[in-house]
């Protein structure tokens, strides 16, 4: 049987590509950039278990209620599977959180799909590394 090519996978890079455009935009508050780059089906579970979706992760950034200063990820790995990618690793993020300044010690996987407008952010689910 002839190995059938998928035109629409996604690669390493361009999954590592996109999770550090997701992170420049959420530092930068561009919301423009977000609304692009997440899916409207987001679920984003934070690490405090509050729940988001597309529509209330960006509202929680436009009021200032979240405000993301630094996001650095390590020990990351990507797993593809056709046009879904599956990222994983640890993350340390610089949080204002309701006015109180945290830092955040992560473990966490963030999922994204190849779509006909490019690829998008669909999951994020993040723990807490115990102190």
């Amino acid at each position: 049987m002839a190995k059938m090519e998928n035109n629409n996978g996604i690669t390493v890079a361009d999954a590592l590509q996109a999770e550090d455009a997701r992170y420049e935009a959420q530092i930068a508050n561009d919301f423009e950039a977000l609304d692009a780059l997440l899916g409207k089906d987001l679920v984003y579970f934070h690490s405090s278990t509050v729940q988001d979706t597309k529509a209330s992760f960006i509202q929680s950034l436009r009021s200032g209620k979240v405000v993301y200063r630094s996001m650095e990820r390590s020990g990351t790995k990507v797993r593809i599977f056709g046009n879904v990618a599956v990222i994983t690793g640890k993350a340390v993020f610089e949080v204002t959180a309701r006015g109180k300044d945290r830092t955040l010690d992560l473990l966490f996987h963030s999922v994204w799909v190849r779509r006909d407008t490019g690829l998008q952010f669909v999951s994020w689910q993040a723990t807490l590394l115990p102190i």
